[in-house]
């Protein structure tokens, strides 16, 4: 305990005095955290019982003393007139979150809530940007408020936007909203950008006023509002490159695209087994293959091959360390930007039919019931005999002819098995669509329609979740003596218990119930609240809700588990062509196969935590060019009439989503002229002040198309009375 610290209960030596001033201790050195029982037993690396309980009793002592104050029920912050026991924490570490009008918000896991910067507090810091922030005296009633006082590291350098010239001058006004200030580019920056063009510019000059950034033109991308200008511009903003490096290119055009007999020795052969890839129709890469044997009756050999990307790209290339920086493939509306050099990621290492391929494989012998009876991991060539689509295999198991007919059938029966096996364990059944677009020979939309998952996608899901996980236990779990050696886990954590009961008394006002008395319950009542909402008008809106409940997926050395699969081990091992952090996971299996020892937990952290940030940056950029898709094929409708859900509430407006297309609007309130309209954030809707008409989250609406902002990726809708 640190000596300097002093408080009343230091003079008494009683064995409960002394744990009181321990459990004072943490309040000391969190001032500014709010915490619950549980919470002070963690950080006292308490687990009995017993021990919990004294803490309980000792928090109620420190309450009726006027050290502690109760925030809601059962949490607790160091009184504010003890303050000045606190050990000072002046500073802390965070992510800038930085809004339209300029002021900021610090993302920080050192507090409780974030730290607000105003506008004149932000220094040379933009959106994303790791900063060191100075804390400035809490105010009762208040936020948290501080200033950046250094920029750890810069999120991005390179910026979208359009170019405005004032005289030689040359000014950049970025795309992303989150950038509140314009670039200024010096004349011998301009490198022949003209009034009006989108560019790319890169800041040159970081100085002590953000509103002085100066910068240069990187590249020309040229006309705002054609497809391919727009669909670069979305790349850029997400920090993602538009080319690969000639060095990575050069180092690509070297690799062998044929396999040697002397190479082909070294592998488990599969290439007299039956094997198939199933893919969508539009797929260039061909990253995962299924085999299956027939053992003897009843029982079967099931190969989940993938593609051997470690076998080419080997790790501190040129090629690896561009694959690292993208961390993942992006899928846009139109194209695929992948994580390595098309040579690799659809030619030698696609598994196309008909040819050679090495591949990383899991091979299950299993039972009629999908029980596994034997594994084996190992590297492995094989000879896809067959490329289907998911239409194709749809069509066979909903009673078509085609190729392979019994055995598609056999490996749908033993992933419908191990699908309805997760279920009964407690994962849960999210039900996603995905927006699709069909488009002209220049990008334009000509149509949008919604794809669904069915059984010939839960045929291969099932199968990768299978490989993920047996991959995940073979390094993860303890067995004996033998301590788990350090590895790359795909986590989920638990929903937060806010969130869950916001979301529980949300969907309770439209007449449904969730289950929270228990894990097991949870999935089970989020699984039997999906059965009763399919085919319903509210189902895509309290799907999305459940979604944003649960906690985010990402990559983590430290294994918690996969609360939505209800794996308490995961990885992710079936796509190292398009995500990162399976090479990772292919190369430490491949290392640990070979008796090899365990890599430090401290080294693989940093690149788990990177992938998990360029995972988020993709599915953002893929979101928006839906968006601007959707926006640009509404822009012949304005005027046009739809019917509509309501998806959204805020103090601005009423979110619609259209239900043929899932284009989404926003009803301002301020054309809501029959009477002033509030939002009631509790209970998810707007109320008229005189004469009490609402309009609550998944109410059914007949809108207007009133206008569309392409390059801001809105759209204004009118109320049709």
């Amino acid at each position: 305990m640190n000596k300097k610290k002093k408080n009343s209960y230091k003079k008494d030596t009683t064995p409960k005095s002394s744990f009181v001033a321990t459990v004072f201790e943490v309040f000391v050195n969190n001032p500014y955290r709010a915490l619950n029982f549980r919470q002070i037993s963690s950080q006292l690396g308490l687990s009995d019982k017993a021990s919990k309980e004294l803490v309980k009793v000792i928090l109620e002592d420190l309450r009726k003393n006027k050290s502690i104050v109760e925030l809601n029920r059962g949490k607790y912050q160091l009184a504010p007139e003890k303050f000045k026991e606190a050990i000072p924490k002046n500073y802390v570490t965070g992510v800038v979150d930085m809004k339209q009008s300029g002021k900021a918000y610090i993302i920080t896991p050192e507090l409780d809530e974030d730290v607000f910067i105003a506008y004149n507090n932000t220094g040379t810091a933009l959106h994303g940007d790791k900063v060191k922030v100075h804390l400035f005296p809490k105010r009762k009633g208040y936020k948290i408020e501080g200033q950046i006082v250094e920029v750890l590291s810069r999120a991005r350098i390179n910026f979208v936007g359009t170019i405005s010239l004032s005289g030689k001058i040359g000014f950049l006004i970025p795309d992303d909203a989150t950038i509140p200030i314009d670039i200024m580019i010096p004349p011998e920056n301009m490198k022949k950008a003209k009034n009006g063009q989108k560019a790319v510019v890169k800041i040159i000059e970081w100085t002590k006023h953000a509103k002085n950034l100066i910068g240069e033109v990187v590249e020309i991308l040229g006309k705002p509002g054609d497809h391919d200008v727009e669909m670069k511009s979305i790349l850029v903003n997400h920090n993602f490159p538009l080319s690969f490096p000639r060095a990575a290119e050069k180092e690509a055009a070297k690799i062998k695209e044929t396999i040697s007999e002397d190479e082909i020795r070294n592998y488990r052969d599969f290439r007299g087994v039956l094997t198939i890839t199933i893919d969508p129709e539009d797929a260039k890469d061909f990253d995962d293959a299924i085999s299956l044997k027939k053992v003897r009756e009843n029982v079967w050999e099931v190969g989940i091959h993938i593609a051997n990307v470690s076998h080419y790209v080997k790790e501190g290339s040129v090629i690896d360390k561009e694959g690292y920086e993208r961390g993942t493939s992006v899928y846009l509306v139109d194209r695929v930007i992948p994580m390595l050099p098309e040579k690799l990621s659809n030619l030698v290492c696609s598994l196309r039919p008909n040819e050679d391929k090495l591949c990383f494989s899991a091979v299950f012998i299993m039972n009629e019931q999908a029980e596994v009876l034997e594994e084996w991991f190992g590297e492995t060539v094989i000879r896809s005999n067959r490329r289907y689509n998911y239409e194709e295999v749809q069509a066979i198991i909903e009673g078509g002819d085609g190729d392979n007919k019994d055995e598609l059938l056999i490996l749908n029966d033993l992933a419908q098995k191990l699908r309805s096996a997760r279920f009964k364990s407690g994962a849960i059944n999210f039900n996603t669509v995905e927006v699709k677009f069909k488009l002209d020979e220049n990008g334009k939309p000509l149509n949008t329609y919604i794809v669904e998952s069915k059984e010939a996608n839960w045929l291969i899901e099932e199968f990768m979740l299978l490989a993920n996980r047996k991959v995940a236990e073979l390094i993860g779990m303890k067995r004996g003596n033998r301590k788990p050696k350090t590895f790359v886990y795909r986590i989920h954590d638990e929903p937060n218990q806010e969130k869950l009961t916001r979301f529980t008394e949300f969907i309770g006002k439209m007449g449904y119930n969730l289950k929270t008395t228990s894990r097991k319950v949870v999935a089970n009542s989020f699984n039997k609240l999906f059965e009763q909402i399919s085919g319903k008008a509210e189902s895509s809106i309290i799907e999305n809700i459940a979604i944003r409940t649960m906690a985010k997926a990402e990559y983590s050395t430290k294994n918690i588990g996969h609360y939505g699969l209800d794996f308490k081990y995961y990885t992710h091992f079936t796509a190292p062509i398009r995500r990162y952090p399976d090479l990772m996971v292919h190369r430490l299996l491949k290392d640990y196969l070979a008796g090899k020892p365990s890599v430090s937990e401290e080294d693989f952290e940093p690149l788990c935590q990177h992938s998990s940030e360029m995972e988020r940056k993709a599915e953002l950029a893929e979101r928006e060019s839906v968006k601007y898709k959707q926006a640009e094929y509404m822009m012949d409708k304005i005027g046009q009439e739809f019917y509509g859900l309501i998806s959204g509430v805020s103090k601005w407006g009423i979110y619609v989503e259209i239900e043929e297309n899932k284009c989404e609007g926003m009803i301002s309130l301020k054309y809501l002229s029959d009477d002033f309209y509030y939002l009631d954030e509790d209970n998810y809707r707007v109320v008229g002040q005189r004469y009490g008409q609402q309009f609550k989250l998944g109410d059914r609406l007949k809108i207007r198309v009133r206008k569309v902002d392409l390059q801001k990726k809105q759209m204004d809708f009118v109320l049709v009375e």
